[in-house]
């Protein structure tokens, strides 16, 4: 076979793991490489053929643990984690330990909306400025459009930017129980049928114009939100903070200001006032089949140590602006990711559109917190070297 038509195996052979296994003949022979290391029998290829992954020649294992538990709203959480980082699994346990001891941390959804911004060439500013000022006083119909696509789908607002002739129009939605990015894709695709029916010398350049923005480290989405905004916060009492973290207050205090505050801004880092946030993100992406890429901007946290109130124990909060989740769609399906949905109980749809979706972002968020406070303190006493020697350094005999 040609092996530009490689990826019409599945289609010619009846058997879909008969198509991967003839494909990897087919490479091997091609690139002179063996790829016996490459599992790829007994994998349910149907929960993948068409929805998640083409050019199939196996799947790769990632270890999956279980960091916690973690009291987060008076509920106990055991975190689904798969990543390939020792000591990072028992570092978040050792916050979610300190955490609930203390008390548990208070986790609450403050802005849900998924996002999607085409960009549209006008003739000039002033038909541009017409598209602008169309929008808002047609806010209404353009609504029943977008909504007319999907039973979930409901346009909260269109925020227009525009850049000489062009014009940025940033649709906001909310989603269901879906991540949403297809929703509201197709949604928005709809209304711009509609808009180049009334200014017909517009051209749409692009449904994505990158002011969404998805895959990227962006102010916008930092300010306004995307997906998921989401505040975790817990107060760490003193001896817990001595006991379990080995450090003090006042030592996570000043760390958090010359770290995550001043050695940031000095990078000019965008969303990166943290630790290490996107650490605990994408090992729960992964174990909870999310889209791995929306890290990036998933990952945006401001990490806050401040002294409570009784000047003795320890505030902590992180705010997460852009968490981009779901429950439904993507790899949530597949038998494994769909397993660690069903542990959290957040699996599947909810009676209640998007409540399971909002639990997904309250508990990465609240894991989110664990971290940051574990290595933290690590670092704050210089133990994380020896972390890493004892758990991620091991020689193979």
């Amino acid at each position: 076979m040609n092996l530009e038509k490689i990826h019409l195996l599945e289609t010619e052979l009846e058997n879909l793991e008969k198509a991967v296994k003839m494909r990897r003949k087919l490479i091997e022979k091609k690139t002179k490489k063996v790829l016996k290391n490459v599992p790829f029998k007994n994998f349910p290829y149907e929960d993948i053929y068409k929805r998640c992954c083409e050019n199939v020649i196996g799947y790769i294992q990632i270890p999956l643990g279980l960091a916690g538990p973690l009291l987060i709203n008076e509920k106990e959480y055991y975190l689904p984690m798969s990543t390939t980082e020792g000591t990072l699994v028992a570092s978040v346990s050792r916050g979610s330990k300190a955490i609930s001891l203390s008390g548990g941390c208070k986790t609450n959804i403050i802005n849900d909306g998924m996002t999607r911004a085409p960009v549209l060439t006008c003739k000039d500013l002033q038909e541009a400025i017409l598209i602008k000022d169309y929008c808002i006083k047609n806010f209404d119909k353009i609504k029943d459009i977008f909504e007319s696509t999907s039973l979930y789908a409901k346009l909260l607002k269109i925020k227009s930017t525009i850049i000489g002739k062009h014009i940025y129009l940033r649709f906001k939605s909310f989603t269901g129980d879906a991540m949403g990015m297809n929703m509201v894709g197709k949604a928005t695709q709809k209304v711009l049928q509609s808009l180049l029916e009334i200014f017909p010398q517009t051209k749409l350049i692009s449904l994505s114009g990158n002011m969404c923005t998805d895959k990227k480290a962006t102010a916008i989405n930092f300010i306004e939100g995307r997906g998921k905004s989401v505040v975790s916060e817990c107060i760490i009492k003193e001896e817990i903070v001595k006991s379990v973290l080995r450090t003090t207050p006042e030592k996570l205090i000043y760390l958090n200001y010359v770290k995550n505050f001043i050695g940031s801004s000095a990078s000019i880092s965008i969303g990166g006032n943290n630790a290490h946030a996107a650490n605990i993100v994408s090992a729960i992406f992964l174990a909870c089949g999310q889209d791995i890429a929306q890290c990036v901007e998933s990952s945006h946290c401001m990490t806050l140590f401040e002294w409570h109130e009784n000047k003795k124990d320890l505030y902590m909060s992180v705010t997460m602006p852009c968490l981009e989740v779901g429950t439904i769609g993507g790899g949530t399906h597949l038998p494994a990711q769909s397993a660690m949905l069903d542990l959290l109980n957040i699996k599947g749809s909810c009676e209640i559109p998007g409540e399971n979706a909002k639990q997904l972002a309250i508990v990465i968020c609240s894991a989110v917190l664990a971290g940051e406070l574990s290595l933290m303190a690590a670092l704050s006493t210089n133990e994380l070297i020896d972390s890493h020697m004892k758990l991620n350094r091991k020689n193979k005999e």
